[in-house]
């Protein structure tokens, strides 16, 4: 006889395998890449950390390792999406900062000028 706890990690299981099938689906549609790669890593983090909730409930005792490989991954497959549409963007906006650095020092020290005019 299957214990409850037994059918809850199957179902996380389950659940995490239908999360993958689910994010890639989207990759044969004709919409653009950048929204391609979010629901592809969108339901790629789901669907392992539902796959890695279901190995706790069955291996309770290595719990320290996969509550740091849930924390890995609500982590490092964030950044990684983010850090993959940054890059995918070709008409990037520069910061204030970064503007100020690339302007000549005479343009600064104007620029410095005008904004305390401004204010005054």
């Amino acid at each position: 006889m299957i214990d409850l706890i037994d059918l809850l990690s199957y179902g996380c299981i389950g659940l995490g395998l239908v999360f993958w099938l689910w994010g890639t689906w989207p990759l044969l549609g004709r919409r653009s890449v950048l929204f391609k790669l979010h629901s592809l890593s969108v339901s790629d983090t789901l669907g392992s950390m539902s796959i890695v909730v279901g190995l706790l409930l069955k291996i309770p005792s290595e719990w320290p390792l996969l509550i740091l490989a849930l924390i890995s991954l609500a982590i490092w497959n964030t950044v990684l999406g983010y850090v993959l549409a940054y890059c995918a963007t070709g008409d990037r906006v520069a910061s204030p900062l970064e503007n100020r650095l690339a302007s000549p020092p005479e343009n600064r020290a104007l620029m410095s000028l005008k904004a305390n005019l401004e204010e005054n």
